[in-house]
């Protein structure tokens, strides 16, 4: 394999991690106008600060690096769904996913972020081994992830009865 800037582990882990959490850190100051309005300088520096903070960090900027695949992808894979779908079922000249769709897509990104956080961060096998650790573990985890069905599947149900009641 050719070694190249672009590969280089400091261009990698540490060049790219910094402009992503400044531009992006950057770009949330400014829309937000939370340091006041106008005040582009004041933002470059602190998202600067902390730009530089995270990359300081080692696990920081791992935990970036290894979610940025999964952000790829996942954007890829949402492309090409909207792309299939407004081949298929789209009117001319217009393009309007309906609310479920848009509700389900992003149920799914939430789920795959908080998955691959977990992963990332070695969360994951943390679970897992309190899961299928000792008996109290498990019996904690099982009732936990049971009761949240039930919460999420009632404020499905309400919110669903509750749109079906203004639509007559």
């Amino acid at each position: 394999m050719a070694w190249t800037i672009l590969s280089h582990p400091l261009f990698v882990e540490v060049v790219l991690p910094f402009i992503l959490v400044f531009v992006v850190l950057f770009a949330v100051l400014q829309k937000s106008k939370i340091l006041g309005e106008g005040k582009k300088q004041i933002d470059a520096l602190v998202a600067l600060v902390i730009g530089l903070l995270v990359v300081s960090f080692s696990h920081a900027t791992g935990v970036i690096v290894s979610l940025m695949p999964l952000l790829a992808v996942g954007t890829v894979v949402i492309l090409v769904f909207m792309l299939l779908y407004g081949m298929a079922f789209v009117k001319k000249d217009s393009f309007d996913l309906p609310n479920w769709t848009k509700g389900l897509i992003g149920i799914l990104a939430a789920i795959a972020v908080i998955i691959s956080v977990l992963v990332a961060t070695g969360g994951w096998e943390y679970l897992v081994d309190l899961y299928e650790g000792s008996d109290e573990g498990s019996f904690w985890i099982s009732n936990a992830l049971v009761i949240a069905l039930v919460i999420g599947a009632f404020f499905a149900l309400t919110r669903n009865g509750g749109e079906d009641k203004k639509d007559k």
